[in-house]
């Protein structure tokens, strides 16, 4: 079975798409119209970084608020921002 295109609104080409949506609502809609698999990868790499610097409990109304509109920044906005302390790690050096 070939792989469901889209036109990835993150990365600006044709790629496969997502198997599903990735949540009920209009959001979970729009992503699955517009965001391709390996943008929804990068998604799930930043949203760890958002999780643990912002220090949320996804199982509360207010974290699920924050992780929405970031998610919505990332993929539809200006790109999702650390917060200002945040410091990337370092690659291991050999």
């Amino acid at each position: 079975m070939a792989d469901r295109m889209v036109k990835c609104v993150k990365l600006d080409k044709e790629l496969p798409g997502l198997a599903e949506t990735p949540f009920d609502g209009d959001l979970g809609q729009k992503i699955y119209d517009n965001v391709s698999l390996d943008a929804w990868k990068m998604w799930a790499e930043h949203l760890k970084m958002i999780i643990n610097e912002y220090r949320l409990n996804p199982a509360t109304l207010e974290s699920q608020e924050i992780i929405i509109k970031h998610m919505e920044d990332f993929f539809f906005g200006d790109g999702s921002q650390a917060p200002p302390e945040y410091v990337p790690p370092t690659p291991p050096t050999q």
